[in-house]
């Protein structure tokens, strides 16, 4: 290990995205498909991390490190420089998946929270995985990657050009595509029943395209009270990804 008075001023970029935090930095340690290119930890984490004995590892003090992350980001005493995962198919997605399935269409939600956050989901509900526009979808990102809490390494992520196109394809497959919106007539708990179901969601404030709604088998609602508007879109997404789960 080397040590160094001065750090990079970046945050990373597309094309070599900086995670940070334990919790992301481990899942990506352990993921045989991520290349780590660098590191970056403080002493004390560098005990713990189980780095690759050949992959560059600088020693640094926290405030060094902070120097390497947007500010105030939880990096935790340790930061990485990877390059971003291979692209996951959508053919190879639908052939894996088992007979009875849940899947997730994020239709332009675009905060990198959001999208971790519903890879977190993804992983503890045990979804198949996740489907979004390709430009407009977050790229891979150190916040993306900490709200996802190490699901960004478990989750297939599979980006497509034509979302509509995709759901085509979803729906031939054999999933009940299920298109989530506040003004639906139908609570989801109804909607549910098919053993393979897609579960589609727009971004906040636009909510689902009417094209996307479209091609959706279904559209339903969360049967939430009138005390507050809507959900956040994660918090949506967990509560029907619960709901898909347990009918």
């Amino acid at each position: 290990m080397s040590r160094r008075k001065k750090s990079h001023q970046s945050h990373g970029t597309a094309n070599r995205p900086r995670l940070w935090g334990k919790h992301a930095v481990s899942a990506a340690l352990d993921n045989p498909n991520r290349k780590v290119l660098r590191a970056w930890a403080t002493r004390d984490a560098s005990t713990f991390m189980q780095f690759p004995k050949d992959l560059p590892v600088t020693l640094a003090d926290v405030a060094d490190l902070g120097r390497l992350v947007p500010h105030d980001a939880p990096h935790q005493g340790v930061v990485i420089e990877v390059e971003p995962l291979e692209d996951a198919w959508l053919d190879d997605l639908l052939h894996d998946a088992s007979e009875r399935s849940v899947l997730l269409v994020l239709d332009q939600v675009t905060d990198p929270h959001n999208v971790g956050a519903i890879l977190r989901s993804t992983a503890a509900f045990g979804a198949v995985g996740i489907v979004t526009q390709d430009r407009h979808s977050p790229p891979e990102s150190g916040a993306l990657a900490k709200a996802a809490s190490g699901a960004l390494e478990r989750v297939p992520w599979v980006r497509v050009v034509n979302l509509a196109r995709a759901l085509e394809e979803i729906g031939e497959a054999g999933f009940w595509r299920i298109g989530l919106a506040g003004d639906a007539d139908t609570d989801l708990k109804d909607a549910l029943g098919p053993q393979r179901v897609a579960l589609v969601l727009g971004a906040e404030g636009a909510g689902l395209r009417p094209n996307t709604r479209d091609h959706c088998d279904a559209v339903a609602r969360l049967p939430i009270t009138e005390a507050i508007e809507s959900l956040n879109v994660s918090n949506a997404a967990a509560v029907a990804l619960y709901a898909a789960s347990v009918s």
